[in-house]
């Protein structure tokens, strides 16, 4: 299978570079390479012609999407579409991300792939409309994630707690913030799952299996790295000032992908590993 991945330089992007390229003819474009906003998009993927696309660039500046808009749209949703309409082109399938912030967080049960988003933000606005211009293709995969973390970045927000820990210095974390973690090489080995197995297109949350807020993300984490005595302080997401809605409760029930045979471990599972330096 020769697999064209987008945004090749993220997190995300570059693991799938990684994992991928163990099985299949992987051509890797980082934004500097390919500039999802630029006219010459199609053109580009035809020329390559993927038998599958995996669209991992995206805006992920949430706050400064507030007062960035048409940044947020163009990469997140427009771009998209412009994906879509490549793949139909060539057949391909399109693989694409999503995220918790399509949902607005007032519940206390996790999210399962039929419940109605309500993003409370422009970021997950635009996010949302990314999905349904990704649905557009006929062959496609939109993969919700969310708390990436793991990679070669280590810019995640479990990098900035571990580093916390491991330095002796205080730790803030949410107690009022529950979400399902992804940790990018079980993000990756679905993906892989996914298409070598036809599994049938559609939407799916893939996410590790539970959730946590931050808070206790944050013991989870100084408890592997043997520093149970670690100070970390909780916080309120309103006492932090940012410019974008987050929900709430964000925990993402993964059950739709377990049912066609991928099971995710546990977010707890996949924080060790990465702690341990990644498996």
């Amino acid at each position: 299978m020769r697999v064209l991945v987008l945004g090749a330089a993220g997190q995300l992007g570059a693991a799938m570079v990684h994992g991928l390229g163990r099985r299949d003819e992987v051509v890797g474009l980082t934004r500097a390479e390919l500039d999802l906003t630029s006219p010459n998009v199609r053109r580009v993927v035809a020329d390559l012609r993927p038998d599958a696309i995996v669209n991992c660039s995206a805006y992920n500046a949430v706050d400064a999407a507030e007062e960035h808009p048409l940044d947020a749209l163009a990469t997140n949703a427009f771009a998209v579409r412009t994906l879509a309409r490549a793949a139909e082109d060539l057949g391909a399938v399109l693989v694409h991300y999503s995220t918790d912030f399509v949902f607005d967080g007032e519940t206390d049960v996790p999210y399962d792939e039929t419940d109605a988003p309500n993003p409370r933000s422009t970021y997950g606005s635009s996010k949302l409309l990314g999905e349904w211009f990704a649905a557009a293709a006929p062959r496609h995969y939109v993969l919700r994630v969310e708390s990436l973390f793991g990679g070669p970045a280590a810019r995640s927000s479990v990098d900035r707690i571990a580093n916390g820990i491991r330095t002796g210095t205080e730790v803030r974390a949410f107690s009022d913030r529950v979400v399902s973690p992804s940790y990018v090489d079980d993000v990756v080995r679905a993906t892989e799952s996914l298409l070598q197995q036809a599994s049938p297109y559609g939407l799916y949350h893939c996410v590790n299996t539970g959730w946590t807020t931050w808070l206790d993300l944050a013991r989870e984490a100084a408890v592997q790295l043997g520093r149970p005595e670690a100070a970390i302080v909780p916080i309120r997401m309103a006492e932090a000032g940012l410019a974008a809605g987050r929900p709430r409760f964000a925990a993402l029930s993964n059950a739709k992908l377990a049912g066609v045979g991928i099971v995710m471990p546990t977010w707890q599972d996949a924080l060790g590993r990465y702690l341990r330096g990644g498996a």
